[in-house]
């Protein structure tokens, strides 16, 4: 049985919705002056929905990813915090030419120029925590889950989870190891991570024995010449 993340950073509160398939997902920090998955103080109660991108056209439209299960879902929240306490309207929003489906072109309240819609490149999302509805069984703020050490039944501490990207096939932890390098993907479900532990702050988790293992080399197929051209 497969976790779902509710909220934030995947479902912004809409039941039954996924984690977009695509990229890894940005990091869903809560904003801090230092970025940290921790946050603290008023910023934990803020929770990031959407990205803004580059410009789009000449009249003010903005290129917009959403981290919403609907993407178009954003637009619904009403005025939009950012991390320097700036407030967003987004008067409308559409799906942007392409096939990533969480990426959008949004008209903003009191943007009309491609100029001003160039200044919010890279500018972050959030809504507050109170408008998203308690999270369900077994469903997660993204937000929450990120920067949680990972560690096995028997305690031994096999890192900190740094994203939760999906790819289409499941929800997966994106895992940096304790002792450095490499990071790995472990799908969250119950079966691979049975305790979510918020209070706790931990994960406890029963990966495969090759968790880290690095990645096997491609085999040659049998009778290509290593020196024939295609």
């Amino acid at each position: 049985m497969s976790r779902s993340k509710k909220a934030a950073a995947v479902q912004a509160g809409l039941p039954g919705g996924r984690a977009s398939p695509g990229a890894v997902l940005p990091r869903p920090t809560t904003p801090t002056p230092n970025p940290s998955p921790q946050g603290g103080g008023e910023a934990d109660s803020l929770v990031l929905l959407g990205k803004f991108g580059r410009a789009h056209g000449l009249r003010g439209e903005v290129r917009l990813k959403s981290f919403t299960a609907d993407p178009q879902a954003i637009a619904s929240y009403g005025p939009l915090a950012t991390a320097d306490g700036r407030r967003f309207v987004l008067k409308n929003v559409r799906p942007a030419p392409g096939d990533q489906p969480d990426l959008l072109i949004a008209r903003v309240e009191g943007v009309a120029s491609r100029e001003a819609a160039e200044s919010l490149n890279r500018v972050r999302l959030f809504v507050p925590r109170e408008k998203l509805p308690p999270p369900e069984e077994d469903e997660f703020l993204l937000a929450d889950l990120v920067g949680l050490p990972v560690e096995t039944a028997d305690g031994f501490p096999l890192g900190t989870v740094v994203a939760v990207p999906n790819y289409g096939g499941g929800d997966l932890l994106e895992i940096a190891p304790t002792a450095g390098g490499p990071s790995a993907l472990l799908p969250f479900t119950k079966a691979f991570v049975p305790i979510v532990d918020l209070p706790g702050r931990r994960l406890v988790a029963d990966p495969p024995s090759d968790l880290y293992a690095p990645a096997r080399p491609r085999k040659e197929r049998p009778g290509r010449d290593k020196g024939a051209s295609p």
